[in-house]
């Protein structure tokens, strides 16, 4: 008979509290969103399976020792997972676009205000209510989702909160995902229908040369001005070298391919780690998934703005849709961009123009978490 309650209580059954039977519920939700909906299921669907082996009661599969546990001390509390993130990313972004307008760096620049407004939000959110307790550090992470970037998001939470990583990066991954319904009543509240329907000149053929120069100028203003912000820029930087330069095929198609798409396996899983009951369900994840989306929201509006002042005083037609894509979320912002523009004047090709700002609030999004790094790290 002892034997019997000795193996009843080392059953799941008979150890599983309600919280972690909650987290499986929010776990199963975030895979039924990466399968039926296709919300950033590359990342979502990792995550959210990864939650559900968090929350196994007993096991200790999010321990230290534990395979989940594991993976997270290998990749995610040293940065690795997300730099190496990035130089796939870097390996499949054209920087055309943006050399081919410099001046759309500043819309993804303006993105990046919804950051820091976001940080200053979260602390007056901790000093408003005692329901939650956000450090300048925790504030900074939280910030940083604004950026719509999920691994710049999961690099700076690693680094100044890790306690906060699982509700930053569901937050991050979500936004993402929601870029077609977030943005557009946004850029249709801050627009009018003339100014949507403004149509861009073609931009122009960015040579070879300016290319391969671009990634290197890059990391070196980045090297001189803000060396925190090295590992994500560089990481950046290095793929997008190995794609131009057109003498290392198999190291650009490695990077883009077969290295991205193991280490998004590998840091989807680490980042459900973090998705435990006792650490998920408490009174902050709700303050930062509301921040979250006003870090977007306020992103996404600044991009649009500056947009419009720049079609006012410059003598370039700018249409300020196109500030919208300054929060990064390649290309999927782009694309919204594009599609409400359409909606507005049907020849009206944005795309190109939108990738411009698109890919330098990728970059603005890393010096983002470079400076936070240098001020509150």
């Amino acid at each position: 008979m002892e034997s019997f309650v000795q193996l009843w209580h080392s059953t799941g059954v008979a150890n599983v509290g309600p919280g972690q039977a909650v987290m499986s519920l929010v776990c199963l939700g975030l895979i039924y969103l990466a399968i039926a909906r296709r919300f950033e299921p590359l990342l979502l669907l990792p995550i959210g399976f990864g939650g559900l082996m968090a929350n196994v009661p007993i096991a200790g599969i999010a321990d230290p020792s534990g395979f989940l546990g594991i993976l997270y001390d290998m990749g995610v509390s040293n940065g690795l997972f997300p730099l190496l993130i990035f130089m796939g990313v870097g390996a499949m972004t054209d920087f055309g676009p943006l050399l081919a307008h410099p001046k759309t760096a500043l819309l993804g620049a303006a993105a990046q205000f919804g950051i820091f407004a976001t940080l200053l939000g979260a602390i007056a959110l901790s000093q408003a209510t005692p329901l939650v307790n956000f450090s300048m550090q925790d504030a900074a992470a939280i910030g940083i989702i604004g950026g719509a970037d999920g691994p710049t998001a999961i690099f700076l939470a690693g680094r100044l909160a890790p306690e906060l990583l699982g509700a930053i990066a569901v937050a991050a991954y979500s936004y993402m995902a929601l870029v077609p319904i977030i943005q557009p009543p946004i850029m249709r509240l801050l627009t009018t229908e003339s100014e949507r329907r403004i149509v861009m000149k073609q931009l122009r053929r960015v040579p070879k040369l300016e290319r391969i120069l671009f990634p290197l100028v890059a990391f070196g203003l980045c090297l001189l001005l803000l060396p925190d912000a090295t590992p994500l820029v560089g990481a950046l930087m290095f793929g997008n070298l190995l794609s131009e330069s057109g003498v290392v095929d198999r190291l650009a198609d490695t990077a883009k391919n077969p290295l991205i798409n193991i280490v998004t396996i590998l840091l989807g899983l680490a980042v459900g780690s973090k998705l435990e009951a006792d650490k998920f369900l408490l009174p902050e994840t709700l303050g930062i998934l509301v921040l979250g989306l006003v870090a977007f929201s306020i992103g996404t509006a600044t991009g649009v703005l500056l947009a419009k002042a720049m079609n006012r005083l410059g003598r370039e037609a700018v249409n300020p849709l196109i500030g919208a894509a300054g929060v990064s979320a390649v290309p999927m912002a782009a694309r919204v961009v594009n599609k409400v523009g359409q909606e507005a004047e049907p020849t009206n090709l944005l795309l190109m123009h939108a990738m411009g700002p698109n890919v330098a609030g990728v970059l603005g999004s890393a010096v983002a978490a470079g400076v936070l790094l240098a001020l509150v790290g």
